[in-house]
């Protein structure tokens, strides 16, 4: 991506200094899940123990005395460029639909971090907490997509952040916290399809995004579409089961396959157009 020069958002809490300790931890925003799964594989492990997750628990992690490389500081500087891209592109997009947009303040932090969704550490991988409007990152995430699953670049690293200022969007739009009302009242089955398909409108709501930076920037190079594209192909619900277990267990997805991933984004980054984002009044097995 050019972004030589581009502005760097203000609405970020830096707390990449900040010590560690005993962090309680509690469920984790949806987005959290998958990265956990993902690493939990990387690591020769089940994906699928990522639910304990969703669960309470303690751990300590250390974090004193932090000193941010060099590299690391320049994931910093694309990642406040990345969020104020995501600033001017939503709030024109509200606009157009008679709404303010309110952007979300990204939380970068190390080691361990509290929200106020409970405790996570870096592991828990990027996450949003609706109950205070934040996105959560340990920039060392990008290092492990890039040793771990192979997804690098800086256009795959954009969509992690335009991903979960997705769900940010559907919080502000009154989609997550209605999604997350019907989640608690249906079945285990119903509520990952609910969950998938809020997952599926973040990665639609990410093309979006990338739509409309490329159309009022020109700030994409070759290569950058595919790069977005495979680091969503490598989250999918079946190929990470399939890689853990030879198997796969549908009515257990909660973020979507890799073809629903793949074109979901594609289908925001090739309209742009919000409207086209509705992943709920169709069938499930049409989506």
């Amino acid at each position: 991506m050019r972004l030589t020069g581009r502005r760097e958002s203000t609405n970020v809490d830096d707390r990449r200094r900040s010590g560690g300790g005993v962090v309680r931890k509690s469920g984790l925003g949806i987005g959290g899940v998958i990265i956990v799964a993902l690493l939990m594989w990387a690591a020769g492990g089940n994906p699928l123990d990522a639910l304990q997750y969703m669960g309470g628990s303690e751990q300590t992690v250390q974090t004193s005395n932090y000193t941010p490389s060099a590299q690391e500081q320049e994931l910093a500087t694309f990642a406040k460029q990345i969020l104020a891209s995501t600033e001017e592109v939503w709030t024109a997009e509200f606009k157009k639909i008679g709404r303010t947009y309110q952007p979300p303040t990204l939380v970068l932090f190390t080691g361990s971090v509290q929200s106020g969704c409970g405790g996570a550490t870096a592991s828990s991988g990027p996450f949003y907490c609706s109950a205070d409007q934040r996105v959560y990152i340990d920039l060392s995430f990008f290092t492990s997509m890039k040793k771990q699953l192979g997804a690098d670049g800086d256009f795959a690293y954009a969509y992690v952040i335009a991903h979960e200022v997705g769900h940010h969007v559907q919080h502000l739009l009154g989609t997550l916290d209605a999604a997350h009302n019907q989640m608690a009242r249906s079945s285990e089955t119903v509520s990952n399809q609910i969950s998938v398909r809020l997952e599926l409108q973040a990665d639609f709501y990410a093309g979006v995004w990338g739509y409309h930076e490329n159309q009022k920037y020109k700030s994409l190079e070759d290569g950058d579409i595919e790069e977005a594209l495979g680091a969503a192909k490598v989250i999918g619900d079946d190929y990470l089961q399939k890689k853990s277990r030879g198997y796969t267990v549908p009515e257990s997805f909660n973020h979507g396959t890799s073809s629903q991933r793949f074109q979901w984004l594609r289908k925001g980054l090739s309209t742009g157009d919000i409207r086209q984002g509705d992943t709920f009044s169709q069938s499930y097995s049409e989506l």
